[in-house]
């Protein structure tokens, strides 16, 4: 079941993993099968001890970053998104901003049509 993120290139947690979507996202990462990196898995967890490969599991778990739920098409939209899982308080400021940004340009427009000097009929070419 491959989604349409097959294109990505960061490394990244599947929303449709079984615990928590490590395996699978390592597995869709290097284009490999799932079940072979599940047994994989397994097999590290049965020949190497139970606790050296849960412990590394759940350190994966807490540093990938999840599966964007829409695909990234841009470089802006990765950085975005990347930003975003790292500090969500940065993505709101810089969010913030940039509506700041367009609300500063919507008021001089309004103000720019607003004013007493602003000559309707000259705008729209109308001859009285």
């Amino acid at each position: 079941m491959r989604t349409a993120m097959t294109n990505r290139t960061g490394l990244y947690r599947s929303r449709h993993g079984v615990i928590r979507g490590v395996c699978r996202g390592v597995a869709e990462y290097l284009d490999f099968s799932v079940f072979w990196t599940r047994m994989i898995a397994v097999g590290l967890l049965i020949f190497t001890g139970i606790w050296p490969i849960v412990g590394i599991y759940l350190l994966a778990m807490l540093v990938m970053k999840p599966e964007p739920l829409i695909p990234l098409e841009t470089d802006d939209e990765a950085e975005f998104y990347n930003s975003y899982t790292h500090s969500r308080s940065m993505a709101l400021q810089r969010l913030k901003r940039i509506y700041d940004k367009i609300d500063r340009r919507v008021q001089r427009m309004e103000h720019a049509v607003t004013a007493r000097e602003y000559d309707w009929d000259q705008r729209l070419n109308r001859n009285l």
